[in-house]
């Protein structure tokens, strides 16, 4: 098992503790490290070797090697689809998709740059074999593609409605700008994870057991893998839409905001700040080295969870 994934299997056992590792792990100062050259030269390729460093890194270490290896693989991740990245990179086109764009094209760019990201962030993310490392295929390219285009078209739903239909009372304003844009970004950042993933729950992933040994490919443990992260992404996303739109609610019902031209700068702020919340509670929300239980496994890995509950890697 990957050192990791041992990591998790000892330290990511709550959810406060999960969430005390991913602030840790997401500080973007460890974008511009180069200490992973270690991982070049082949320290992370087997198990012993990944027990080995479990036991001679320090944390710091260790909490280096969540942000910048990918478990299943041990590969180098891309630096932009790190999980500190998001917090870089993620946050500008989150606030300006979420603008009230008076034009059609300018909320369709934003979407595509926003889906564009994610998509890229959760195939280089995924569950993977080491002998596959994060090579792309040609069906899961025509997924991220046929994923971007159908979300960004999706996303940009309420501004192309309002633009076509001419809507320009104050309810059907505050129902396709604040209140729409919350169930659907969660769901298509749900259906981004669903689709781009699809290959774990139609082809399985590695599930390990007690010791750490791998004993098959498991369709059960993939679907279950993709789910949890789709459910944590959609709430990402939702919570990001929905806590700025409460938020300058109560202020206006309040009379605590008077001036309409404060209402922009504290929806981009608050949703900035909420957004780089989230980001680390919906990372913990489910384990990463996550858990399934023998009846929920498939016949043929029943024997070898008699002894207790099968291992995987739910990728982030």
């Amino acid at each position: 098992m990957d050192i990791n994934l041992l990591f998790w299997k000892n330290e990511g056992k709550t959810f406060l503790s999960r969430l005390r590792i991913w602030f840790s792990v997401l500080d973007p100062r460890s974008l511009f490290s180069s200490d992973v050259s270690t991982q070049e030269n082949g320290l992370f390729t087997t198990p012993s070797c990944c027990v080995l460093l479990y036991n001679r890194y320090d944390y710091l270490n260790i909490i280096f090697l969540q942000s910048s290896v990918h478990a299943g693989t041990s590969d180098i991740l891309p630096t932009v689809f790190r999980p500190q990245g998001t917090v870089a990179l993620i946050k500008l086109d989150v606030v300006a998709s979420f603008l009230p764009h008076t034009m059609v094209k300018s909320a369709l760019l934003w979407q595509f740059l926003l889906q564009s990201y994610v998509a890229g962030f959760n195939h280089a993310n995924r569950n993977t074999l080491p002998d596959q490392g994060l090579k792309t295929s040609l069906k899961q390219g025509l997924l991220i593609v046929g994923s971007v285009a159908y979300a960004t078209c999706a996303g940009a739903i309420p501004q192309i409605v309002m633009r076509r239909l001419r809507l320009s009372s104050p309810a059907a304003q505050m129902f396709f700008r604040s209140i729409l844009p919350i169930p659907l970004s969660a769901s298509l950042m749900y259906f981004n994870v669903v689709v781009i993933r699809s290959e774990e729950s139609e082809n399985g992933i590695q599930v390990f057991d007690t010791d750490g040994n791998s004993v098959g490919m498991s369709k059960a443990a993939g679907t279950k893998a993709v789910q949890e992260t789709a459910v944590s992404r959609a709430a990402l996303f939702g919570t990001t839409a929905a806590v700025p739109s409460l938020v300058l609610f109560l202020l206006q019902k309040g009379r605590f905001l008077q001036s309409p031209l404060l209402l922009a700068p504290i929806r981009h702020i608050s949703t900035a700040i909420v957004l780089g919340l989230m980001i680390p509670v919906s990372f913990s929300l489910y384990p990463q080295l996550g858990t399934i239980k023998k009846e929920n496994l498939e016949k043929e890995f029943q024997p070898a969870a008699a002894s207790g509950p099968l291992f995987y890697h739910k990728g982030l």
